[in-house]
């Protein structure tokens, strides 16, 4: 009304010449100001003003009139507005919408329901077929995890078929095309969400079909030694010689050394043993060969070695090589024994094993005493001494030197009886009882 007010006043101080007639858009907006919901189009024919549409209320009609009736170099305004007031709620758009859906379900009944049984069917069938048609694979591959991947994945290729053909029979032609097309951006989302996973998949894809290793041999990985237990499609399981589950990701195997102890059963021992340097060399390494050789946890092919590896401060240090048979035999027991006949031969033949080269320092220095205060002794000394004396000492060193050969031979003879055996057999034996530490089907 104030709009109203102040057009009337400024029409009242208006010259009575004329005026030009308001463009299209003043009148619009006029219209908008007094009622906003209202949907009226304008024509002005010089000064005449041409309403037509419909509004909801006669008082914002009459309003709308009224202000552009006023406007400057209007002579008139022409009234086509029809009035249409608002229909109270009907719930007969919704009936009709319900009655559409319920004809049009009827029509699709039939189509539904045979899409609904292919489906079923499909879903049903889809792990014996996919068994089937990865029955030629197996002339190409021995690997479980390859068939078992072909083997899911055609199941998933048929289910997917069956729900197109679903979709396709429901009348959802845009969205079966949709899921189907769908199905290849997932993959690459989730193969981003996943990488760790789909890297130790992959992983032991190739593990599978290069097989490295076998379920129960011992490998070393990582710092890690110990026998296959289990391989499955995200870790390997070993238990290594303290009877530990250890579980290593397949990528962190695929892409380190792996290090596999039983693909050859021949496996080399080694130790070193220090003689003095009035031992006679040659005579020490026959000694050592000999021993190797009387051993029966040592092979003879490769045959065993004993070489001098460097000269100490005080010993020349012998290595000692030798072979044994892994799968029975254990090389740190065979070494073990082969060290301690070795001392005992040592001593027996006076081959001499000193210790290493020290250096005493005496800080405070050493007290000297003069020979001539120990010449009394000495000769109190010499007194006792006779050739009978003497006889008896060469007598009891001759007896020592028998006892310690005959401990020697009684050393190499116990050692025959020494248990030697491999502990991989132990440890096969604990890990086929234990619990196991991760579900999932071996692959290898």
């Amino acid at each position: 009304m104030s709009l109203v007010t102040m057009l009337t006043c400024l029409t009242g101080i208006t010259p009575n010449y004329a005026q030009a007639a308001p463009s299209t858009d003043t009148v619009q907006q006029l219209i908008k100001i007094n009622d906003p919901s209202s949907e009226l189009k304008v024509e002005i024919n010089g000064s005449v003003v041409k309403l037509t549409g419909t509004i909801t209320e006669l008082e914002s009609k009459q309003r709308i009139i009224n202000t552009i009736a006023i406007l400057p170099g209007v002579t008139d305004v022409v009234d086509n507005i029809q009035l249409h007031a608002m229909e109270p709620l009907s719930l007969a758009p919704l009936q009709h919408d319900a009655q559409q859906f319920w004809t049009k379900t009827l029509q699709y009944l039939p189509n539904l329901a045979l899409g609904l049984a292919i489906f079923l069917v499909l879903f049903w069938l889809s792990h014996p077929l996919a068994r089937l048609l990865i029955r030629p694979l197996t002339w190409v591959t021995q690997s479980e995890l390859i068939r078992l991947v072909m083997q899911r994945s055609f199941s998933v290729l048929i289910i997917l078929l069956g729900l197109y053909i679903f979709l396709r029979l429901a009348g959802l032609t845009q969205f079966a095309v949709a899921i189907i097309s769908s199905t290849g951006v997932i993959g690459l989302i989730l193969g981003f969400a996943f990488k760790d996973i789909a890297e130790n998949f992959i992983s032991s894809l190739l593990l599978s079909v290069q097989r490295p290793f076998k379920l129960g041999d011992v490998i070393a990985v990582e710092g890690h030694l110990g026998v296959v237990k289990k391989v499955t499609a995200r870790a390997t399981t070993l238990v290594d010689y303290d009877g530990n589950h250890i579980q290593i990701p397949n990528a962190t195997i695929y892409k380190n050394v792996i290090k596999n102890l039983t693909a050859n059963p021949r496996m080399r021992g080694h130790f070193v043993i220090g003689i003095g340097y009035d031992a006679g060399v040659r005579k020490a390494q026959d000694i050592a060969m000999e021993i190797m050789n009387a051993h029966h946890g040592v092979l003879a092919d490769p045959e065993p070695q004993v070489l001098i590896k460097n000269l100490g401060s005080s010993t020349i240090n012998l290595q000692v090589y030798f072979w044994v048979n892994a799968e029975t035999h254990s090389v740190p027991k065979v070494a073990s024994i082969l060290m301690r006949m070795l001392v005992r031969a040592y001593e027996a033949n006076e081959i001499s094993m000193p210790d290493d080269a020290r250096e005493r320092i005496f800080p405070q220095g050493l007290q000297l005493v003069p020979s001539e205060h120990l010449h009394d002794d000495s000769l109190l000394s010499t007194k006792h001494i006779t050739p009978q004396s003497t006889e008896q000492s060469i007598q009891q060193a001759r007896q020592q030197q028998n006892k310690k050969a005959q401990q020697s031979m009684d050393e190499a003879h116990n050692g025959a009886s020494d248990d030697i055996s491999s502990d991989t057999d132990d440890i096969r034996q604990q890990a086929a009882q234990s619990r196991d530490p991760e579900t999932g089907a071996n692959i290898i």
